[in-house]
């Protein structure tokens, strides 16, 4: 199953590294990343594959959710389907 992921964070070193060893510890295969840093603010959105995961979507989001608190992060994630339905025009 494919899902976004969203981070947003204040800016420093080593976020994506943080947030991709998370999901590469989850067996989470990243697809497509995209970030940037709007005035101090780091925003990144990713596009990841759940299926090569022993992990159900509950215990992937619980463990990006408390592995971003550890690490000064908001890490969301959502499915692709849900995400595309709120975001049709």
């Amino acid at each position: 199953m494919k899902a976004i992921v969203s981070v947003f964070s204040k800016d420093r070193i080593g976020i994506i590294a943080d947030v991709c060893t998370l999901l590469a510890g989850m067996q989470v295969n990243v697809l497509d990343l995209s970030q940037t840093i709007m005035d101090g603010t780091f925003t990144m959105v990713t596009l990841v594959d759940t299926a090569t995961s022993d992990l159900t979507f509950d215990q992937i989001q619980d463990t990006l959710s408390k592995g971003g608190r550890d690490l000064g992060l908001s890490i969301r994630i959502q499915r692709q389907d849900i995400f595309d339905a709120m975001h049709k025009i």
